[in-house]
C-alpha cells in the first residue's frame, strides 16, 4: 500500500500530519462504502483510490502555493476530487465544492460533517449558473476541475469564477496539449493565459497525468458563462454547426 504521507512529502513537498492522514483513511472507507449504494467512482481498489484520486488531487500542490485565507472552488467536484482532498490537506484555505448532481454533493457533505471540516461549503449548482451569481463570480483565488469537460469548454465554466490574477488548474490526461491548442479562442474571449503544462507521474499508472494552469489576466465579459448547455453545444471558437436540413 502506498504511504500517502511519505509520497506527498517526497514528490509534492507537502506535509500531512497523522490526523490528516487518518482523515484520508476515513474518506477512503466512506467512499468505498457509499459506492456500494451510490455511483461515485469506478475505482474500487483501495490502493487505486489512493493513487488515482488522492495523489492525483494532491498533485495540485506542486503548482500552487496556497496562502492562508485563499478561496478555492472545485467545479464539478463529484465525490470531492480534487477539492475535498485539498481541503483536508490545506485547512488554512476556504473550499467551495460545486456540483450539479445532488447525490454526489450529499456524499461530500457527509464527509465534511464526519471530519468536521470547517473550511468547506457545498453548493448545488451548475457552473454556468454559479458563474453568473454575484456571490461566486470573480470571487476565487483558485478554481480547480477534473474530468469535467475539454479545456475550451471548461474555461468558460471556470474563468468567470476566478478573480483577476487568480488561477484555474485543470487536471488532464493524454489530450492535455491538444486541448490547450484548441483553446486559443476561448482564452482570448475569457481573459485567460495558459502556463506551461506540468506532467505529474503517478506510481504504477501508465496513463499520463498533467496539470494545465491558466492565469486570469483580465475580467471575463459579462455574457460568459452562457446559459446551461450552451458551452458544450457551441464551444467558443468552434465553427458553427451546419443548419439542419429541412424536412
Amino acid at each position: 500500500m502506498i504511504d500517502l504521507q511519505a509520497y506527498v512529502q517526497q514528490h509534492f513537498n507537502l506535509t500531512l500530519s497523522d490526523a490528516q492522514a487518518a482523515a484520508f483513511d476515513v474518506y477512503l472507507h466512506e467512499l468505498l462504502d457509499w459506492n456500494t449504494r451510490v455511483n461515485l467512482t469506478a475505482i474500487t481498489d483501495p490502493q487505486q483510490v489512493i493513487v488515482r484520486h488522492f495523489l492525483d488531487s494532491l498533485s495540485v500542490a506542486s503548482v500552487i502555493t496556497f496562502e492562508a485565507g485563499d478561496k478555492l472552488v472545485d467545479v464539478g467536484t463529484g465525490a470531492g476530487f480534487p477539492g475535498l482532498a485539498l481541503a483536508i490537506a490545506f485547512p488554512q484555505i476556504n473550499v467551495t465544492l460545486l456540483e450539479a448532481t445532488a447525490k454526489k454533493l450529499i456524499f461530500c457533505q457527509h464527509i465534511v460533517d464526519l471530519l468536521k471540516l470547517r473550511n468547506v461549503r457545498t453548493v448545488h449548482a451548475r457552473a454556468e449558473e454559479a458563474g453568473q451569481m454575484p456571490q461566486h463570480r470573480a470571487q476565487y483565488d483558485v478554481v480547480t476541475a477534473r474530468a469535467v469537460a475539454r479545456l475550451p469548454i471548461l474555461l468558460e465554466y471556470t474563468l468567470p469564477l476566478a478573480k483577476v490574477n487568480g488561477l484555474v488548474v485543470a487536471l488532464k490526461g493524454a489530450t492535455a496539449q491538444t486541448e490547450v491548442d484548441d483553446s486559443a479562442a476561448a482564452l482570448a474571449a475569457l481573459g485567460g493565459q495558459v502556463q506551461p503544462i506540468v506532467h505529474v507521474p503517478l506510481p504504477g499508472v501508465d496513463d499520463p497525468h498533467y496539470l494545465v494552469t491558466t492565469i486570469k489576466v483580465k475580467s471575463t465579459p459579462g455574457r460568459y458563462p452562457r446559459s446551461a448547455g450552451k458551452p458544450v453545444k457551441e464551444p467558443i471558437g468552434a465553427p458553427p454547426a451546419p443548419p439542419k436540413p429541412k424536412a
